[in-house]
């Protein structure tokens, strides 16, 4: 199949589900896409199990073998008139013939035919379950809200950008897919949302993390109004050459798209420099996505914590749970003036709510039939814009099918932590103590799961005591950090932190690779206070035998591995406090 189209040229009539031919060597159905939609030839030596010969004088009969041959699907209908080439004439006109045929030559005929046959439950509904079952995978689409699943037969729908990379649909390490929803009004009944006249900009971002076992994600929500920088991005132009647009710094996010004729890959890039972490793929989608995908799969399912009455979005909802599809599942995902503090972080939050449960539909029990599946999947693939490595279906299925593996309760959506810009309320700044630290869990593959701090009895891991900062009490030297580094750190410690007690001790008698914390049994608590201040993983933590005296310092050596103070050593393994998250299976979200 071209990536261009659906199929060959002169095969607008050939039914897809029809592709899908019952192969009696395997008992299973198998894709065939050569033009007329038939299985390749039955080599002429190769027999039937359980075929004998029509000479053979156990079988009865004569000479002439006339049993008909193997059913071939997928055949259009004006080659039913073919009984050489397999077609339904030629089955019939056979069973007729074995019906009136005589002895061991009616009964062999019969099994041949009975072997080839696919059984009539299988031909429908059931071969389009087997078609869906390995393939079956979603992917967020934040922006619009919503998840889907991806077929062959949809190739010609998908639109792509070359953004100057060209990464595997499949890979064995982590995948970080960058899913962009954009303001553009590209439809009908849209005039009350997006700019009109505009690409589009990076209205909602969120950049989804696979962890490298496929046993959890991380879909971090990137706020449209954040002050970050833009890098110079090379983007392609209609005639094949490259223009490299300028950068600019403290700009809003959403101008990575859209501004200047910026493409995904200037928002690829602005993710990449604001976060550390390595995009992989992007998936872009714009507002009619979540109306067309919503109507798909006949509603989302929402929680309104209080009355909503948005005259900006035309959303009206009552408290409690309703389905939403359509315009008004947009407004659902568009509204926030009614709801919390009026804000996109507002709103974040309900597009998170909306794509839980949209991810719970889609991979329940109840959502399984084929007619409803082929809806989704057309909604889907004609809302999407991809990169060239996911630039087909066949490697959007290659790569769903990858992501399928998680478990929905190991799928967790943050939001990028954020404070209000003191030079423009109408804009939010990076929260650094906390963004640092949950950017360098993503860095490290570590999950924000709930369940990430539970042993493997399941049971949480009980939480260590905490001196108060006034009571922390460590001595700090530079074994391989920065130059000035244990000052830094000092004063760090001093008056970000109120840890009055601390002290530089110069440089350590050795160089460590490792920064290292020295601390007495009487002292844990201590070292737990300032094991999370700096971010230092459980390695870095050396306990002594005996207990400390009253006035003994623990001891801090800053090895090669330190940055600066404020930077954590290594990810946390928890999520950062104060940062919100929830789990894709929580089903008590209400908007409030």
């Amino acid at each position: 199949m071209d990536a261009q189209g659906r199929g060959q040229a002169g095969d607008d009539n050939v039914d897809p589900a029809d592709q899908w031919v019952f192969d009696p060597n395997t008992g299973n159905y198998e894709l065939r896409l050569d033009p007329t939609g038939q299985g390749p030839a039955r080599p002429a030596d190769r027999k039937a199990p359980g075929r004998r010969s029509a000479r053979n004088p156990g079988a009865g009969g004569g000479d002439t073998d006339t049993r008909p041959l193997p059913v071939q699907r997928g055949r259009r209908k004006d080659d039913a008139d073919e009984p050489a080439a397999g077609g339904r004439a030629a089955r019939r006109a056979a069973e007729r013939a074995g019906s009136a045929a005589s002895g061991g030559a009616a009964a062999a005929g019969g099994v041949a035919a009975g072997r080839r046959r696919p059984k009539p439950k299988k031909s429908g509904k059931r071969k389009f379950v087997y078609w869906t079952a390995g393939v079956v995978g979603f992917v967020l689409v934040a922006g619009c809200g919503t998840a889907f699943v991806i077929y062959q037969q949809l190739d010609g729908n998908i639109k792509k950008v070359d953004v100057g990379e060209e990464n595997s649909a499949v890979t064995d390490g982590p995948v970080n897919l960058l899913v962009i929803g954009t303001d553009a009004r590209t439809g009908k009944g849209d005039a009350g949302y997006g700019d009109s006249g505009s690409v589009g900009h990076a209205d909602t971002t969120i950049l989804m993390h696979v962890s490298k076992d496929r046993t959890n994600a991380t879909a971090l929500s990137i706020p449209r109004d954040l002050i970050t920088d833009i890098p110079d991005c090379p983007t392609k132009q209609p005639d094949g050459s490259t223009k490299v647009i300028p950068g600019q710094q403290h700009v809003r996010f959403n101008t990575s798209l859209g501004q200047e004729g910026r493409d995904p890959g200037c928002t690829w890039r602005t993710v990449e420099k604001l976060t550390g972490v390595k995009v992989n793929h992007f998936m872009m989608a714009d507002f009619n996505a979540v109306k067309d995908l919503s109507n798909a799969v006949d509603g989302v399912e929402v929680c309104a914590g209080k009355d909503i009455d948005d005259p900006k979005s035309h959303l009206k909802l009552t408290a409690g749970r309703h389905v939403v599809k359509g315009e008004q599942a947009l407004a659902f995902v568009r509204t926030r003036h009614a709801v919390g503090t009026g804000s996109d972080l507002s709103r974040i939050q309900l597009q998170q709510q909306f794509v839980g449960s949209l991810i719970r539909k889609l991979k329940s029990s109840a959502f399984s039939s084929p007619s409803k599946l082929l809806d989704v999947a057309q909604a889907a693939t004609k809302a999407l814009t991809v990169d060239t490595g996911i630039g087909s279906a066949s490697k959007l299925m290659d790569f769903g099918n990858d992501l399928k593996k998680v478990d929905l309760n190991k799928i967790t959506f943050a939001t990028v932590p954020v404070l209000d810009n003191p030079q423009d309320k109408a804009t939010v700044i990076l929260d650094e103590a906390k963004a640092d630290p949950l950017f360098k869990m993503v860095q490290q593959d570590h999950t924000l799961s709930k369940d990430a701090g539970k042993d493997k009895g399941g049971k949480k891991s009980a939480p260590v005591k905490k001196a108060p900062p006034e009571l922390v009490r460590v001595d700090v030297t530079n074994g391989g950090g920065p130059f000035g580094a244990a000052q830094e750190t000092v004063d760090w410690l001093q008056n970000n932190k109120g840890a009055r007690l601390s002290t530089n001790a110069g440089n350590a008698p050795e160089k460590l690779s490792a920064t290292r914390l020295e601390y007495a049994p009487n002292q844990a608590d201590q070292a737990a206070t300032l094991a999370e201040w700096m971010g230092l993983p459980k390695s870095a933590l050396k306990q002594t035998t005996a207990d400390a005296g009253a006035r003994v310092p623990m001891k801090l050596v800053l090895g090669k591995d330190f940055t600066a103070p404020g930077s954590p050593i290594e990810a946390p393994t928890e999520t950062p406090e104060g940062v919100q998250h929830v789990n894709a299976d929580d089903k008590n979200i209400c908007a409030k």
